[in-house]
């Protein structure tokens, strides 16, 4: 009697992500009959910059380097799971520091090598937008995507995530971390500006409000908001003063291309997607539109393996692209609106 060989109907990939500040890796089991994902392991450690000090890529690159083999283990074993039942490996090839990026991308070629595995690279920003449709459930969003590196209003059409709105000079994340360190903040300083805001006495700073068509511009407001500081002004007056600005202007964009895309769900992703005052404006302009928002979970809204290790699924089911070790790639410019999409209809 022929044995009858049984075919797995489940895959494991290893995400790893080190775009910016945070090194993370995590093992993600993907259904194919479903076509659904599962998070096994997430694992993360985060650079933390002196007071009053940006990310240093070198020095971020450093952590990602010391804390890379205590992350990686944790990871496989948080799982219950030996490097050589995974099937696939990925990690984040940009946009992101070049420094940070090569510490993930090494230790890719290094698994996927010695292990032989499929390497796959991942374009991060991508990675926040189906990880966020992944685990809100929703179906055709606008996508917001608020990061430290993104600004964008993102809609699916014709096999990639066309661009339908962007910063034309700082982001949102950007803002608020440049606004932060200059009081003495260590970035990443949206958490500790929405704790201002929040418990200032909400007198309203006048800012300059810059929307181009569907574009948004930021470095007004951050000039202004750091010559009210030389004024004197109150800080937590001028935290609430900063949001309530630029989440008016994201605000305004959104609803404009919610109109026009006539989606019925709204989906916000990366860092800045965790502030509760963007998500009560953003819900606002959705109800108004007939629209629901979705918001991605608190603890995935940063930067994380599972969106990387989501997304090389998604894309080695749908096409079972392999990058040979010779041939894989960082690239810190690289555009979302550039990557084809080929396991979405």
């Amino acid at each position: 009697m022929n044995e009858v060989t049984k075919i797995s109907e489940t895959m494991f990939g290893l995400g790893i992500e080190s775009t910016a500040h945070t090194f993370s890796c995590s093992i993600m089991e993907y259904d194919i009959v479903k076509r659904n994902g599962k998070i096994i392991s997430e694992e993360r450690s985060i650079y933390k910059a002196p007071s009053g000090s940006g990310i240093h890529p070198r020095e971020a690159s450093r952590h990602h380097m010391d804390k890379s083999p205590e992350i990686l283990k944790q990871c496989l074993k948080s799982a219950n799971l030996l490097p050589t039942k995974l099937d696939i490996i990925s990690y984040s090839a940009g946009p992101g520091l070049g420094p940070c990026l090569r510490v993930g991308a090494v230790i890719a070629r290094a698994l996927s090598s010695f292990y032989c595995k499929p390497l796959i690279p991942v374009n991060h920003a991508l990675g926040h937008v189906e990880l966020g449709m992944m685990l809100t459930g929703c179906n055709d969003p606008l996508v917001l995507l608020v990061s430290g590196g993104h600004t964008m209003i993102l809609a699916f059409a014709n096999k990639r995530w066309r661009v339908f709105g962007e910063t034309l000079d700082l982001t949102i994340g950007q803002l608020l971390d440049q606004f932060g360190r200059y009081i003495s903040l260590s970035s990443p300083c949206g958490n500790k500006i929405e704790e201002f805001a929040t418990n200032s006495s909400h007198d309203y700073i006048p800012l300059p409000y810059i929307v181009k068509g569907n574009d948004v511009s930021f470095s007004g407001l951050l000039t202004a908001a750091k010559s009210n500081i030389k004024k004197g002004c109150d800080i937590q007056n001028l935290c609430f003063s900063i949001q309530e600005t630029s989440f008016a202007m994201l605000t305004e964009v959104v609803e404009r291309a919610l109109s026009f895309t006539q989606k019925k769900e709204v989906l916000i992703v990366g860092g800045v997607s965790a502030n509760t005052r963007l998500q009560d404006m953003l819900t606002q302009a959705a109800e108004r539109q007939d629209a629901k928002l979705y918001s991605c979970p608190l603890n995935y809204s940063g930067d994380n393996g599972s969106q990387i290790a989501w997304t090389a699924l998604c894309d080695y089911q749908s096409n079972h692209r392999n990058i040979e070790i010779e041939n894989s790639f960082i690239n810190q410019s690289w555009r979302l609106d550039s990557v084809d999409v080929n396991w979405r209809f």
